[in-house]
């Protein structure tokens, strides 16, 4: 029988005592049982969509952009004390614990206009700090005087400090959205810190075509080169995608790749700084997408981490960064492969690299000393790892990972030898995010989980498991409020018996002798997280506390192809959009529905994008498990796919097409569909097109199939997350029709 995993954050050891009928529960820990906790008396959350999501946000504004000073000592971060969405730098000392607001371009900003604020900030020297607004570069100084500088760039980002403190570099040029590749040029700029301000950078790498621009870079510890990465966008195809919005007719023209297409080409450059000169390093396919690149300590050596298209073979090739000779360090090719989750690093003294790759099934680390050397393997076990850091002086590798629980993301150390785990993050669970100060020291650490929103804490690294709070970013009327009780459950697969796991969100007054309407969703890989709102992609925390305070029972499904159980788990995905992954679905709902929380005639679904297609394909295959659904930019036709998500549709030639790509398309496969569904979509939309939505409508028409089109003219593919006006409107659209269609269904 599957688990009740409960993580209240409000309870007490006392109430997780009563709930649970077992022995004393510290606060924090996990506690199994049967969910049949419906004592409480209080509702849950009385606020009003309007109310959940205003200007003056009720959870506070997230601290983000984490920048460390040189020896450590200091932490500057991007946030705003008062919940608005406009976010200054701040700064907390180390020493003192003090913390300080050093900006006030917030004080100018109308809360309505809902501006995000300062983008980046970075440490220089002597007090000073930069900073990105507006897309213009800023430097302050120590007695706090602000002054713009290089004027005639525009859209700054990717602000970095050269290791020696002298040089302060950048990217300039209209950014680049990585989901909608509109390329307007990306230039590279180094500047030095002591620099007057009607000084200008040096231009370091770009072109002056604008498809051709940096995306990325990283200095070499010396300081005197920077590897960067090239993109080429010149032979991909431009679309025009046709709307109208302010009461004419708009072109939003994109660069934009269905499979089978010409994509970007990718090279790695190391440009010297003292000659200018910039040798670019070749690949054996400069069409296959690359996943990271570093250059070795010493400078001498630079590796770059690829796959094929389909992220089936994964390559890391060595090369001398004086010759461009290239070898082939480490190759392992895996048909059945979807997930280029892959990460590399130069191992300490350049002593080969560190490899995180799921060769043994799982996400685990590896090292490498030299090029075709059986790697050792340092982590294992039926866990993954999300991301590492190396700490090269210590000879240890920092990491987070769901090793605890599969929701979960604490921080983790071991020797580079190997030897024993250590957890560093404190024991409570949750997700972090840890950004780590140049001396491994620190931590500064986004933490987040079922029951608190995301706040910056700061880790003493010679104290696991202690942790200081450094904001406080919920207004007091959060406090005030009685929230959804969260937790996770785990059940069988009804098709092969495969162990799936569901993150379950009940009323706060649950009772067990009742049956409840049933929310599926939103629905989609990776969904599964023990943090605040589940998905950050979407700003949905606030719709599922809506619907269980009204007395909905919200359900999350890790579906097959997700990240954190290993790689048998995820592959039984490859070439099955919307046959695996509805199945997945369907036994959450035949599970709940067996221990008798819901009521298996009032079942809804919804998802956005990928999520989209899989309401569309579970109404259509699975008549009657659902009552109804809502598709947002439902991804209804895989051939208008981006080429990257071949990983799981493979290629768009071979003997069983088109048959295979029409058996993974909502399009081809909506005939079946019997239940109310609502699409909402924008018009502006890059990633999923509109007019893909406008064929399917066609075709349901045609066959006099029921559905409602909510349009949002100029609305993007994040279309919950374009202004708190179109959220609120969407959000009340989607809340009536379940009423309608599901909660209120007779």
């Amino acid at each position: 029988m599957a688990n009740f995993r409960y993580f209240r954050g409000f309870a007490t050891a006392a109430a997780l005592v009563a709930l649970t009928g077992a022995g004393s529960v510290a606060y924090g820990q996990v506690a199994t049982h049967a969910p049949a906790h419906g004592t409480a008396a209080i509702p849950g959350t009385t606020l009003s969509l309007d109310e959940l999501y205003q200007t003056k946000s009720l959870i506070g504004t997230t601290p983000e952009g984490y920048a460390w000073s040189a020896d450590g000592s200091q932490l500057l971060f991007l946030w705003n004390d008062e919940g608005y969405s406009f976010r200054d730098v701040w700064s907390y000392s180390v020493k003192t614990g003090k913390k300080t607001r050093l900006t006030f371009a917030g004080r100018d900003a109308k809360p309505e206009a809902e501006q995000r604020g300062i983008s980046q900030v970075v440490v220089l020297n002597k007090g000073h700090i930069a900073y990105v607004l507006n897309g213009q570069l800023n430097i302050r100084a120590a007695n706090g005087d602000v002054t713009k500088v290089e004027t005639d760039k525009k859209a700054v980002r990717r602000l970095a400090v050269s290791p020696d403190g002298k040089q302060l570099s950048f990217i300039s040029g209209a950014p680049v959205d990585p989901r909608n590749r509109v390329t307007m040029g990306g230039v590279l700029w180094v500047r030095d810190v002591a620099a007057k301000a009607d000084q200008a950078a040096r231009r370091i790498a770009g072109d002056d075509d604008p498809k051709v621009y940096v995306d990325d870079y990283h200095w070499a510890d010396d300081s005197r080169s920077i590897a960067f990465q090239q993109a080429d966008d010149r032979l991909m195809p431009e679309r025009d995608i046709l709307y109208y919005a302010k009461g004419e007719a708009q072109n939003n023209r994109v660069i934009r790749a269905f499979p089978g297409e010409e994509t970007t080409k990718a090279q790695i450059g190391v440009v010297d700084l003292a000659s200018g000169r910039t040798r670019f390093f070749e690949r054996p396919n400069a069409k296959d997408p690359i996943w990271n690149y570093g250059l070795s300590h010493d400078g001498k050596r630079l590796f770059v981490s690829g796959s094929d298209m389909e992220a089936k073979e994964h390559s890391i090739y060595v090369y001398d960064v004086a010759t461009a000779a290239r070898e082939t360090f480490y190759q392992l090719r895996e048909d059945k492969h979807l997930r280029p989750d892959w990460q590399v690093a130069w191992a300490p003294g350049d002593d080969g690299l560190i490899i995180l790759t799921d060769r043994d099934g799982w996400l685990h680390l590896y090292h490498q000393p030299t090029a075709q050397a059986k790697p050792r393997q340092i982590t294992s076990g039926p866990w993954e790892i999300a991301s590492f850091s190396v700490d090269t002086a210590r000879r240890q590798l920092y990491f987070t990972a769901n090793e605890s629980y599969l929701s979960e993301r604490q921080i983790y150390r071991i020797p580079v030898a190997g030897g024993k785990m250590e957890r560093i993050s404190a024991p409570k669970p949750g997700t972090h995010e840890p950004v780590f100060s140049p001396q491994f020291k620190h931590v500064a650490d986004f933490f987040t989980n079922d029951s608190t929103p995301a706040e910056l804490f700061l880790i003493d690294t010679a104290k696991p498991g202690s942790a200081v709070q450094v904001t406080k970013s919920p207004q007091p009327a959060f406090y005030q409020q009685t929230w959804a009780n969260i937790g996770y459950v785990e059940f069988p697969s009804h098709v092969d018996g495969v162990n799936l796991v569901g993150r379950l969100s009940l009323p706060a007054n649950y009772d067990p002798a009742k049956r409840y309407p049933l929310i599926v969703g939103s629905v989609y890989s990776d969904s599964v997280q023990n943090q605040w709102g589940g998905r950050r992609a979407h700003p949905t925390w606030g719709l599922d506390q809506y619907f269980t305070a009204q007395g909905y029972i919200v359900l999350n499904v890790n579906v097959r192809g997700s990240w954190g159980q290993g790689r048998d788990h995820n592959q039984t995905q490859l070439h099955s959009y919307g046959e695996t992954d509805i199945n997945d679905l369907e036994s959450g709902v035949r599970y709940l529905v067996a221990q008798n929380y819901v009521d298996p005639k009032r079942v809804g679904i919804w998802g956005s994008s990928y999520g989209g297609l899989m309401t569309i394909m579970s109404l259509s295959k699975k008549p009657g498990v659902y009552a109804a659904g809502i598709a947002g930019a439902p991804a209804t036709n895989v051939w208008h796919a981006f080429p990257a998500q071949m990983w799981i549709m493979g290629p768009p030639d071979g003997p069983d097409m088109p048959a295979r790509y029409e058996a993974q398309s909502a399009l081809y496969q909506s005939g079946g569909i019997r239940d109310p569904l609502m699409i909402i979509h924008g018009t502006r939309d890059p990633v999923v097109l509109y007019s893909d939505t406008v064929a399917l409508t066609e075709k349901m028409i045609a066959r006099e199939q029921r559905f409602e089109l909510v349009t949002l003219p100029g609305g993007n593919h994040g279309w919950d997350n374009e202004g708190l006006v179109q959220t609120r409107f969407a959000f009340k659209k989607m809340v009536d029709f379940f009423d309608r269609t599901v909660k209120n269904r007779k």
